[in-house]
């Protein structure tokens, strides 16, 4: 029998593509970006794709007769959820209201399982009490779904980025379901990105040889290699001199602190840098989070350059035969907001583990 899922505020198909690898054949995906739709229709061929605002979409404009849904998933817009954006954690948000549409494809869909993917800051909102009813939510259409919820670390599922997402869960087939264990290994950046070729502060290339043979790749590089022979859109942001001197001070685990002063002074309330700005990441374990890479600055754990889409992509377990599509600065934002594939991977697997009806 086959498991159809929906996608909705699908992004670039991070979320889709761990459904597909679990075994979930994914026919429909709603995204308003034009860029973002265009990543998930070359990648995910077959699947129709509407691009265009969720609240005007009717399931009648898409929806087959005989078709039988088994999930439906997305992430609502998660600006105002997010941890790093205080000022609008609210319900005043016009944002926060978007999984309210969700909800409504839910009631009009039921399918036998949903699964909602968010920041985890959602989970501290109001003290807890929003996500709380947005679990009432899901718990009060008819006929009831069970709904769990659960922050999970993204490195605890074979992602090498140590990344918090919360999941929500829900079936109507009277499931109690248990979110996955956590993996008895971690990958780390080394053998993540090794293997890709070295590159320059404001390279521009779509296409290089990998530095290390398929044999000498680690597991991890090795899977992500499969069925591509080129490293593919290896493209770096250009930084300017005051940038390029100060990642020479950085070493690897460091942030913006090791940067001397002198270098600083255009900063004028240092107190506002967070801790991951200039962050140079560490080689021998998981990266930090990558949402937003280019403007956070992160740098390569050894050249003095700032990562690459191909290796933010690794990082968050993108295959290389993933291509995004658009310009250089929509494609970083893509690859931030994703879902990391085998993250969500290890959610549908343990989905599609209960025998449903």
């Amino acid at each position: 029998m086959k498991r159809i899922g929906i996608d909705i505020f699908s992004g670039a198909g991070g979320l889709s593509l761990g459904a597909s690898m679990a075994g979930i054949e994914v026919r429909y995906a709603i995204e308003i970006n034009p860029h973002a739709a265009k990543s998930f229709e070359c990648n995910h061929k077959g699947v129709k794709v509407i691009c265009g605002d969720i609240r005007e979409v009717k399931t009648t404009d898409f929806l087959k007769k005989d078709d039988n849904i088994f999930i439906i998933m997305g992430g609502p817009p998660c600006q105002g959820f997010s941890m790093s954006n205080t000022m609008s954690r609210n319900m005043d948000n016009p944002n926060n209201m978007l999984f309210k549409e969700f909800v409504r494809l839910v009631t009009e869909i039921k399918p036998k399982w949903f699964v909602l993917e968010n920041v985890w800051g959602m989970t501290k909102m109001n003290d807890g009490k929003t996500i709380e009813m947005i679990k009432h939510c899901f718990e009060k259409i008819k006929p009831g779904y069970k709904v769990k919820w659960k922050v999970l670390w993204a490195d605890e599922y074979g992602v090498p980025q140590r990344r918090m997402r919360m999941f929500m869960v829900g079936n109507n087939q009277g499931i109690d379901f248990e979110f996955p264990k956590p993996f008895n290994y971690k990958v780390t950046v080394e053998e993540a990105i090794g293997d890709l070729p070295i590159l320059q502060n404001g390279d521009m290339i779509d296409v290089l040889p990998y530095a290390k043979t398929l044999e000498e790749a680690s597991p991890y590089a090795q899977v992500m290699r499969q069925d591509s022979t080129e490293s593919k859109q290896n493209f770096v942001s250009k930084s300017n001199d005051l940038v390029m001197q100060r990642y020479k001070y950085i070493a690897q685990g460091e942030n913006w602190r090791a940067i001397p002063e002198f270098l600083m002074q255009n900063y004028s309330d240092k107190t506002r840098c967070h801790s991951g700005i200039y962050k140079r990441l560490k080689a021998d374990c998981p990266s930090v989070v990558i949402s937003n890479y280019r403007k956070s600055m992160l740098i390569h754990p050894y050249q003095d350059r700032g990562l690459s889409v191909r290796e933010a992509a690794r990082l968050q377990s993108f295959p290389d035969t993933f291509i995004f599509q658009g310009p250089h600065m929509s494609i970083q934002q893509q690859i931030g907001n994703a879902v990391p594939p085998l993250l969500a991977k290890a959610v549908m697997a343990q989905i599609l583990s209960y025998k449903t009806e």
